[in-house]
């Protein structure tokens, strides 16, 4: 049984290196999202359907079921992903998002989503200029520092295309939730900039999830904020699945 991690945008997999140090088991893979500090297939077309058939493939090749954990992107492609195949999923942990027909994306989320402003947008995302705002928004300098330095055209379309795709994500995948049987625990950070807490509740119950964890002071990126208490969560989610 493999424990799959999911990132989110616009990180790499290596946003979950500090959670990782504190987790016992060894049958862990830290999945990159194409794109995203590696490159994307042939033909891929970076919308949010592309990414989830993408992830459904890569856990196509685990022996199932898996444990799976996403955060941010990674937590909405994670939900799809439970929802449409079961079938590959032990347990579940997701946060960082929602997946809401009632939530309005981040002022970010609208420019990126904009034609021609979010071209703009990406053209001031310097490694400084982007590891400056995340480190405002919650991620340590550390982490801030290493997003900053894996961020290149590939990934600043890689987004676009994405969050174009995804402008009414929350109508369009909401209802299938209902289709989740699997154990789910939801994490968020009360103080994210992005997510709203109240989403993390709505989450749990649209899920049934046996958990919401909502940590105080903590911001978007609860897996950097949070590794030891993450870590700690997700073992014992595990256990009791």
């Amino acid at each position: 049984m493999t424990a799959v991690f999911v990132h989110g945008v616009p990180d790499t997999h290596r946003v979950w290196n500090d959670v990782l140090k504190h987790i016992k088991r060894t049958d862990v893979v830290a999945l990159s999202l194409p794109g995203f500090g590696t490159p994307a297939p042939d033909g891929f077309g970076a919308t949010k359907e592309d990414y989830v058939n993408w992830l459904i493939g890569q856990l196509e090749t685990f022996a199932a079921p898996v444990d799976i954990v996403g955060h941010d992107w990674g937590a909405l492609l994670t939900l799809r992903a439970v929802s449409l195949r079961g079938d590959l999923i032990r347990s579940w942990a997701a946060g960082g998002a929602p997946l809401d027909s009632t939530y309005t994306w981040h002022d970010a989320a609208q420019a990126w989503q904009t034609p021609e402003v979010g071209e703009q947008v990406m053209q001031l995302m310097t490694p400084e200029a982007i590891a400056g705002g995340l480190a405002q928004a919650g991620l340590t300098h550390a982490q801030a520092d290493e997003v900053g330095r894996h961020v290149d055209p590939l990934m600043k379309d890689c987004i676009l295309k994405l969050y174009r795709s995804a402008v009414t994500v929350g109508a369009e995948w909401e209802g299938d939730l209902a289709r989740i049987t699997a154990p789910g625990l939801v994490i968020f950070g009360a103080d994210d900039p992005y997510v709203p807490a109240r989403f993390a509740a709505r989450l749990g119950e649209k899920t049934r999830a046996r958990e919401v964890l909502v940590f105080e002071s903590c911001g978007h990126w609860w897996e950097s904020q949070r590794p030891a208490e993450v870590a700690a969560a997700l073992e014992a989610h595990w256990a009791a699945a």
